[in-house]
């Protein structure tokens, strides 16, 4: 029986309160310079840098602590991941129409093909993977992931 290889690529880094959410998208953008996809892949770059806003803002904003970001390629999605030291979970809920906040699951719910969030001991993280668009099919073999969150 012959096993099968799994290349992957990964990078992380933790991004304080005080470094704010612009150096973690600049961070994400040159990460996402050096993947291997086509020029049609252009929404799902737009999409992953709206999320890593979205989720290195609600570490910053609720848990009040530094967000640790971490970008796995597996060759079919890009994994983005969110950790911080809150064990809190996130409840998404809908935002009030007048509202300035409330939305950010909301937008990685929608952008994501799927995301999910996960409990650990001292902490979380938030999950989402994208496909991109143009880019390579996934492996045979593995039905797409198209969940929503899966509390644990």
């Amino acid at each position: 029986m012959r096993a099968l290889a799994v290349k992957a690529v990964g990078w992380a880094r933790s991004f304080p309160v005080s470094k704010g959410v612009r150096a973690a998208r600049q961070w994400t953008a040159w990460h996402l310079a050096s993947l291997p996809w086509n020029d049609s892949a252009a929404d799902t770059v737009h999409s992953v840098l709206l999320s890593v806003s979205e989720l290195v803002t609600n570490t910053h904003l609720h848990a009040a602590c530094t967000a640790h970001l971490v970008l796995t390629w597996d060759g079919s999605c890009l994994h983005v991941s969110v950790a911080d030291s809150d064990p809190g979970l996130p409840i998404p809920r809908a935002a009030d129409a007048g509202a300035a906040g409330g939305r950010g699951l909301g937008i990685v719910a929608t952008l994501a093909d799927s995301w999910d969030v996960h409990s650990f001991h001292g902490g979380k993280a938030i999950t989402a993977c994208f496909r991109p668009r143009g880019g390579p099919p996934p492996r045979p073999g593995r039905p797409p992931d198209r969940g929503g969150a899966r509390p644990s």
